[in-house]
């Protein structure tokens, strides 16, 4: 699309204050220009995300410099590409990890935070993609080390993140349990590939994952609940093993007993997305594209979009995230 075809405002979900979902609501914004080494997307489909909902709230600041609407993941067509950009050209279609933005009707993200979209993906599927597997990616595979033969636990095994680790490492021939809400969830995370799925509210998971280990743990928990669960937790981790969290929906604060992580030897570690300096984020979305993206295109995992919603719907979005009654992703349909 020529420069000169370009409507010079956009549409754009955006909360009038911090608050509740009903804050969500539409507006106009100018279109963005792509500064050097970006591309200008014209968002066909953004992903809803835990971190969209806190960013309502007034919960989860936005980086220096960054755009304020909400989004930190699209699918589209790119429209316009800045100096210095080589890889994508004006038609392509991509799958991008955003500071910010998605939900518009246009986004500019640097073209290293860009991925094309596997072919026979349409814009619901191709949107559901980035945020969970470079977070997941980084913390599991990059940070954690998960080994072959290694067992991994993956708390919330419904959420985005979720679906997304249980079948990218059961994918990758990895044993992996997960703990869920309900019986129909963890039913749900067994189809996806989980050995097995312990019913958090019925069923205590330290007890459940040091039974089906025969007492030996797992090598690896991805956690974003927090709060006491991380203590237990490392409970079930063999020794040198290794716990990473993302997030800490159930609390920031937990006692550690600190001489069973030396005894033991076991790594605490952590890391949230967003804020991580471009290289950074360009080196995770490589990794992404060299390990994940081929199982994506193959087949071999498959994105899981629980619900669909207009643009002009984010508030519902927002709502239903929060109520989490949902399995998989939810995604903003913006055309």
């Amino acid at each position: 699309m020529p420069a000169s075809a370009l409507p010079s405002c956009m549409t754009i979900a955006h909360p009038r204050q911090p608050g509740g979902p009903e804050m969500l609501e539409m507006s106009t914004r100018p279109v963005p220009s792509p500064a050097a080494g970006e591309v200008l997307i014209r968002v066909h489909a953004a992903g809803v995300n835990r971190a969209d909902c806190m960013q309502r709230e007034g919960n989860y600041p936005v980086p220096g410099g960054a755009t304020d609407i909400i989004g930190l993941e699209c699918a589209g067509e790119v429209v316009a590409t800045g100096s210095g950009t080589s890889r994508y050209r004006v038609g392509d279609r991509v799958a991008a990890l955003l500071v910010g933005g998605g939900y518009a009707q246009y986004v500019c993200t640097p073209e290293a935070q860009c991925l094309p979209v596997p072919g026979g993906l349409d814009w619901i599927q191709a949107a559901a993609w980035m945020e969970t597997a470079c977070t997941v990616w980084s913390n599991v595979s990059m940070r954690a080390g998960l080994q072959p033969s290694e067992r991994l636990l993956v708390h919330g095994g419904t959420s985005g993140i979720g679906v997304t680790a249980i079948q990218l490492y059961a994918a990758l021939g990895h044993t992996v349990y997960a703990t869920a809400g309900s019986e129909t969830k963890c039913r749900a995370c067994v189809e996806l590939g989980a050995a097995a799925a312990i019913h958090y509210r019925e069923q205590d998971f330290v007890t459940e994952v040091r039974r089906l280990t025969g007492g030996e743990g797992v090598d690896v928990v991805l956690d974003m609940v927090g709060g006491d669960y991380l203590s237990r937790s490392l409970s079930v981790l063999r020794d040198d093993g290794r716990f990473v969290g993302i997030a800490a929906s159930q609390g920031r604060q937990a006692t550690v007993d600190l001489m069973e992580l030396y005894r033991r030897r076991l790594t605490l570690t952590g890391s949230g997305l967003r804020r991580q300096p471009l290289p950074v984020k360009a080196g995770i979305v490589a990794q992404v594209e060299r390990h994940v993206w081929p199982l994506v295109a193959q087949g071999r995992i498959k994105a899981v979009v629980d619900s669909v919603f207009p643009l002009a719907e984010a508030a519902r979005a927002h709502a239903h995230m929060e109520s989490s009654a949902h399995i998989g992703k939810i995604v903003l349909a913006v055309d």
